[in-house]
């Protein structure tokens, strides 16, 4: 996700026990949930065509595509994006990088050894720096780095701008041991995650000083410690270029120089195709077209069954050349012309085919999880029993079968929050909120006063002051006063406003009745058009401007789920614009975009803005101007004369179709449960910022990174909103607006629990909290497809493993023209 400007960082500040509430929801399933040990989960291993070194060539230049050049080399700042992981693990130390199984393990190039050597009165930490180990200026990497960095991140100097201090503020102090060679590290109180510190380790001339961290290391690094060097950048080429680091002291990089080369995710078969890259994160429809050159090697030269003219059928190529020679001179003129043009498009089309024979497809599950998202600050998603039935409406086998099943990997729904199957302490907490039930999940509407009817009746009473409008309001403060576990987060103020909005909209019902049936026939008009003008929809779907206004895009898929297309239920990485980094890699990314929109608190939390009463803007344009009202669904449920319909916001670029897919899927899924969904389509690049991030939505779909530290990256993804002195309420990066005091307390305990099996049974009843709170209910891992040099080795679908760049290469002849990648 690319970010634009330089916010000031933030300091993220604990929460105060003070502001918790007492109000505490007995789940008896929960104990069920979490007790006994973890589920035997396997990950699905890493695609990288593993070679031995030995069997990797010498020299050569390996270019590969990033979603564009970095915002900054510094990976603390607010603007660091994928591109900035990327490269910076190639130059600079990871102290801890994730092994194949997603835990950190200690990086020998680096480190002898780190471990706890003290845990009464204090914590202290011992590192053992490799004595091998140098900045590519020649000085040995030691203590004075540690400290410079625990410095600048601490976040105690604002002159700083640093977006995370996860930790390092609970660093008391750092000693020089025997030599620099030797770091004592004491923390002021205890830690559990001490090993997601200090990666990337940056020397101590960039973060000595406010000027060299805020702006000496954004566009260049003079000083590394890696298997390579930065040689330079070039804007006009969209290129970062590496060269092999002479001073590296570890295994020898293979190649002489990588190439890290920004291309569109929309470019990238071209891309592939013409040479210029030779590494490429790929979405299914890519996947596809190079699985089809691979089938067609044997084809003897003939133009492939596929691509442009290939749905010609004999009548229409009959009717082409008869126009085309025909006595009519105008349109044989036209029709010589399409033929023309046709046959040019397949001539690329062939050719692009036959280069990307030379590809391998890799895939594996990416290190992240798609879910859905249910902001629970106000409307119906504030009460929890409609969370909960939303929930409960979902067939997560069915949503995980369209996304993983066409690719071949395993279809199965995720079961936590906290970690990804694979990794140790992954358990299925799922059962603390319930498997999908149709009838459970209609009783929970009923429940919460959504009826078959209850769209058509007015309120019971709509003056000011009424004795209805007084046991709203009550049973508002008593759902405050009890919401603790049930994570409702509306306050009182919240709740004055949702009556007064439901007197004035009760005041309007009668008139909104006599207006249904114009408003259907009206829709069916829009629907019947829409249906028409699907193909040019299609040719400019990346585009967020309607046919008629400009202003919003709602329901432009007819009904829900009816043409999702088959082949777009990949979340590949073209569509890694919706993977959101957790708390301690980028705090914000909200961060940098929040302050933009002029919406953030004086910590750095993102505060939810007051919505005007058509929405806030990018949901719908101009602000205040509401989106046309939905025709009342056959069997959809209502109360006081309001239909529930939910905002669903998703992505409109050609990237995001899986995401779009799965959409319509739970668009269907809740319609049975007389749910609607008003379907908003925005552009991608105001996706997060103007609709997740701001709260203008009701349900939506992004993705979470797996973290090897849950208990610090987790934390502020579900903490407890907190209210600002403003009104306005402050989020850290909870953009569901769920959270509970225990959940808090769980988190905060696991960070200071030292035994980790301790750690991670505090952290399983985290997890089974959070799905009885149904603020984020997980969908499934996202697919990861790389496409690949097949003369390549040791690249490709990663998984959780970091890549080792210098082991990075081509095959060598004999390893090259083995039968087995013959076979490929």
């Amino acid at each position: 996700m690319s970010h634009v400007g330089v916010p000031r960082g933030t300091v993220r500040k604990r929460r105060s026990l003070a502001l918790l509430t007492t109000g505490v929801l007995t789940i008896p399933v929960l104990a069920g949930c979490t007790s006994g040990g973890e589920e035997t989960s396997r990950g699905v291993p890493q695609d990288i065509a593993p070679t031995a070194r030995q069997a990797v060539a010498d020299g050569s230049t390996v270019n590969w595509a990033v979603d564009a050049l970095p915002a900054t080399f510094n990976a603390f700042q607010a603007d660091a994006d994928s591109a900035t992981t990327r490269i910076t693990g190639a130059l600079l130390p990871t102290l801890f990088p994730m092994d194949r199984s997603g835990q950190p393990k200690l990086n020998p190039d680096y480190l002898e050894s780190a471990k706890t050597i003290e845990r009464e009165p204090k914590q202290v930490v011992l590192y053992k720096l490799n004595q091998q180990a140098v900045w590519s200026d020649g000085r040995e990497i030691g203590a004075p780095d540690f400290v410079a960095q625990w410095r600048a991140l601490r976040g105690k100097d604002s002159a700083f701008w640093t977006a995370r201090n996860s930790g390092y503020e609970r660093i008391e102090k750092i000693e020089r041991g025997a030599d620099d060679l030797q770091v004592r590290v004491t923390f002021s109180k205890p830690y559990a995650d001490w090993r997601s510190l200090f990666s990337p380790l940056y020397p101590k001339e960039i973060t000595g000083s406010p000027d060299a961290f805020n702006d000496g290391a954004r566009t260049t690094l003079k000083n590394t410690a890696g298997p390579f060097v930065l040689r330079g950048v070039s804007k006009s080429e969209g290129t970062v270029t590496l060269a092999r680091n002479p001073r590296w002291w570890g295994d020898k990089a293979k190649l002489d120089t990588l190439v890290f080369r920004a291309v569109a995710a929309g470019d990238r078969t071209e891309a592939l195709a013409d040479g210029t890259v030779d590494v490429a994160d790929i979405d299914a429809p890519t996947a596809d077209r190079i699985a089809l050159a691979r089938r067609d090697r044997g084809s003897n030269g003939q133009p492939p069954a596929h691509g442009p003219g290939s749905a010609t059928t004999p009548a229409a190529a009959l009717r082409s050349w008869a126009l085309a020679h025909g006595s009519d001179e105008e349109a044989a003129e036209i029709a010589q012309a399409a033929r023309e043009k046709n046959r040019k498009a397949v001539v690329a089309y062939t050719a692009e085919q036959k280069a990307l024979r030379d590809f391998a497809v890799r895939k594996s599950l990416e290190p992240a999880y798609t879910q859905l998202a249910l902001n629970g600050e106000s409307g119906p998603l504030a009460d929890d029993r409609v969370r909960r039935a939303v929930a409960r409406a979902l067939d997560r086998e069915e949503l995980a079968r369209t996304v993983l099943g066409p690719l071949g990997l395993p279809a199965k729904p995720l079961g936590s929050h906290l970690a990804l199957a694979g990794q140790p302490g992954y358990k299925d907490g799922s059962g603390a909120l319930g498997d999908q039930n149709t009838k459970e999940a209609q009783a929970l509407l009923a429940d919460a006063g959504w009826t078959r009817g209850g769209a058509a009746q007015p309120p019971k009473d709509t003056k000011a002051g009424s004795e209805a409008e007084k046991k709203g309001d009550e049973g508002n403060q008593s759902d405050k006063s009890d919401k603790g576990d049930k994570g409702e987060g509306s306050d009182a103020e919240g709740a004055k406003k949702d009556a007064e909005k439901k007197t004035a909209e009760g005041a309007n019902s009668e008139k909104a009745g006599q207006d249904t049936e114009a408003k259907a026939e009206k829709a069916e008009k829009a629907e019947t058009k829409e249906a028409e003008g699907e193909k040019a929809d299609q040719a400019s779907e990346g585009s967020a401007v309607s046919r008629d206004e400009g202003l919003y895009i709602v329901g432009e898929d007819n009904k829900p789920g009816a043409h999702a297309p088959a082949q777009a239920a990949s979340t590949g990485g073209a569509s890694a614009i919706h993977v959101l980094a957790p708390g301690r890699t980028a705090a914000a990314q909200s961060a940098a975009l929040r302050r933009q929109a002029g919406a953030l608190g004086e910590d750095g939390a993102v505060a939810a803005q007051d919505k005007q009463p058509g929405g806030a803007a990018g949901a719908y344009a101009p602000v205040g101007t509401a989106a046309p009202a939905p025709a009342a669904a056959k069997g959809q449920l209502g109360k006081d004369g309001k239909a529930l319909t939910l905002r669903f916001v998703l992505p409109s670029g050609p990237g995001s179709q899986s995401l779009r897919s799965v959409g319509d899927k739970i668009a269907v899924m809740l319609e049975k449960i007389g749910i609607g969904t008003e379907i908003i389509k925005v552009p991608d690049e105001s996706y997060f910022k103007d609709h997740v991030a701001s709260g203008a939505y009701d349900l939506a779909l992004y993705s979470w990174p797996a973290t090897a530290y849950p208990a610090t990256d987790g934390r502020p993804i579900y903490a407890k909103p907190e209210p600002a002195t403003d009104g306005s309420l402050l989020v850290e990066q909870n953009y569901t607006r769920v959270g509970t005091d225990h959940i808090d307390q769980l988190f905060d305990q696991a960070a200071a629990e030292l035994d980790e099996k301790a750690a991670r049974e505090l952290l399983k009843q985290a997890d089974a909290r959070i799905w009885a709170a149904a603020g984020s209910i997980p969908l499934f891992q996202r697919p990861q497809l790389v496409a690949v040099d097949k003369k390549l080795a040791n690249v490709g679908a990663f998984g959780f493993a970091a890549p080792r760049y210098q082991d990075i290469g081509f095959k060598n002849r004999q390893a090259a023209g083995s039968p087995a990648d013959r076979k490929k």
